[in-house]
């Protein structure tokens, strides 16, 4: 039994000249797809069928194993043409058991949307299945008599979000179907269906260029989750990264610091979660001394000026490797520790020495949740790497 990976792409683009092979995330954006399927255990065989020579050779210096550049018709290729017709001439022309249509416009698919894709297909009775997603949105209608009818909910008893079941939407991501079944019916989709939802980004359309920039935030972010290790210990300098880094004082003179709460959330969930959470500063006060208890953080060292140093102590104290230590700064005297650690963050508004020595610079700035974000994308990588 074989199993291919079919993905049409085509040299002509009215929206986006050459879309195909554009650069998203470093990469052509058909490579997305193409990885995709290549790391599908289920998959044996990944042809990209095109009519560009430019395409081609695009395709071809990926390297990636499986993949095969065919051509297609220039009649496959037309604006007005269906995906239908070029994969009745894949199917007419190779020897397959299944086939999964992949859109080259759809970077966000991964190998586990397609594992999970053929996984269904093994059940009984199944013929086709395709991805979608499932919108939580009030769908109306303009009905016969010119008004507006709502399609899927009464509007007099209006559900709330997390009672509402929502409607699955294709997202043209992909369709498996067997060679047989496809050119029987002459479709993509046949027989007993059955569906695999996917995350409700994936929704987008690559159609204009703001799509473009959109989807490419995205994808940066998922591959950057793909390159976190495993994290065991979470540590964060204080000022500039938990507090926005400004002096204020009381009208006592006693000093005065500004938290987030989003930090402190994320803090205990990274530690509900099992990682060893604490906080290491070169300064001595009473004010972080407290909000650390209030944290309940595994670890505080004040007055630290070698923070490399210390972390390295505290790998030893807790028997953990250092590369899989996070470890979040902002100024320069967090560099050292930042660069040793084996993800080493730094906020935002850190100067540009340090986020060159960063593995992640944060979209926000200290003091106003940037704890929170590295926290949400550490614990997203966990969950993604079960």
């Amino acid at each position: 039994m074989t199993n291919v990976a079919y993905i049409p792409v085509r040299g002509g683009s009215k929206s986006i000249p050459l879309k195909n092979i554009k650069p998203i995330a470093g990469k052509p954006l058909v490579y997305w797809a193409a990885k995709a399927a290549c790391e599908c255990k289920h998959i044996d065989l990944v042809y990209v069928s095109t009519d560009s020579e430019e395409i081609a050779s695009v395709v071809v210096g990926f390297g990636l194993p499986k993949v095969q550049v065919i051509s297609r018709s220039q009649e496959s290729a037309t604006d007005t043409a269906s995906t239908e017709l070029g994969m009745l001439e894949f199917a007419v022309a190779f020897s397959f058991s299944h086939v999964v249509l992949i859109q080259a416009t759809s970077p966000l698919i991964t190998s586990a949307d397609l594992d999970a894709g053929f996984s269904m297909l093994q059940n009984n009775g199944v013929d086709c299945v395709l991805s979608v997603v499932n919108q939580k949105r009030f769908i109306w209608n303009d009905s016969d008599d010119g008004f507006a009818q709502p399609a899927n909910y009464n509007y007099m008893q209006r559900p709330r979000r997390q009672e509402f079941g929502g409607i699955l939407v294709e997202n043209g991501a992909f369709y498996i179907t067997s060679r047989e079944a496809l050119l029987l019916s002459q479709c993509r989709i046949s027989g007993n269906i059955k569906t695999v939802e996917m995350p409700q980004e994936s929704y987008i359309e690559l159609d204009e260029p703001d799509d473009w920039l959109v989807v490419e935030r995205l994808l940066e972010r998922r591959e950057n989750q793909a390159r976190i290790p495993r994290i065991s210990m979470f540590l964060t300098d204080c000022d500039g990264t938990l507090t926005d880094a400004g002096m204020y004082y009381s009208a006592d003179g006693e000093i005065i610091k500004k938290f987030n709460t989003r930090d402190g959330v994320g803090l205990r969930l990274l530690k509900e979660s099992g990682i060893i959470t604490g906080i290491i500063t070169s300064e001595v006060s009473e004010a972080v001394r407290k909000r650390a208890e209030k944290l309940d953080v595994d670890i505080l060292l004040m007055g630290v000026t070698d923070k490399a140093g210390a972390i390295a102590d505290l790998c030893s104290r807790f028997d953990v490797g250092i590369d899989a230590v996070a470890y979040v700064g902002d100024d320069i005297n967090d560099a050292d520790a930042i660069r040793s650690v084996g993800y080493g963050v730094c906020v935002f508004d850190a100067p540009n020495e340090v986020k060159e020595v960063a593995d992640y610079v944060t979209r926000a700035c200290g003091g106003q949740g940037a704890v929170r974000e590295i926290a949400d994308i550490i614990l997203k990588r966990d969950s993604y790497a079960g």
